[in-house]
């Protein structure tokens, strides 16, 4: 879909939520011109429908400055060995990349807005009914930790709950949504 970067300033809370800003305004961008398409957003940079990645973002921090990529399957998607992919169009929502980038400029400004006038804790609040639910199985590739996810802390971390009925909070990584075991 394309870029955009965002300069530091000072007072701006952590670039590393950055990530959780970028999927709040691309799932109220997919929400407002594809009402009827369920979207979930996956911690920390992925938008999922019916649990096959359709979008993801990418930042990368420069000095002061985060130069955030978002990648969209508008019309198709990619096939990639061992992940479920899919499109908008593909859903039904035939979206004109024009006006897709358009809603996304705008609620990125007003996600943008928000994190620097309201905080970290405001876009975590915006996300988490976006989010894949409270006790979706994850699996946590570096640290090879499967867990329950439990929500989002206050600075945007993820929330594990892990074997023993521990929490351990997760602030990067590769995290996959595993299949529910059946019987829970």
């Amino acid at each position: 879909m394309g870029s955009t970067v965002v300069h530091l300033a000072a007072g701006d809370p952590s670039p590393a939520t950055l990530a959780l800003v970028a999927g709040v305004a691309l799932a109220k961008a997919v929400a407002a011109l594809a009402p009827a398409v369920t979207a979930t957003l996956k911690w920390p940079n992925d938008l999922l429908i019916d649990g096959a990645k359709c979008a993801g973002i990418l930042m990368e921090r420069t000095g002061n400055s985060v130069v955030m990529g978002i990648g969209v399957n508008l019309v198709s998607a990619p096939e990639i060995p061992d992940r479920a992919t899919a499109s908008l169009a593909g859903k039904g929502a035939l979206l004109d990349r024009d006006r897709f980038a358009e809603a996304l400029a705008i609620a990125m400004t007003d996600a943008l807005w928000t994190w620097r006038q309201e905080g970290v804790g405001s876009i975590v609040n915006a996300w988490l009914p976006m989010g894949h639910p409270v006790g979706t199985p994850l699996h946590v590739s570096e640290q090879g930790i499967d867990g329950l996810f439990d929500g989002l802390a206050p600075d945007g971390a993820l929330r594990l709950r892990v074997a023993g009925g521990g929490t351990m909070l997760v602030h990067a990584g590769d995290v996959e949504l595993q299949r529910p075991v059946e019987g829970n």
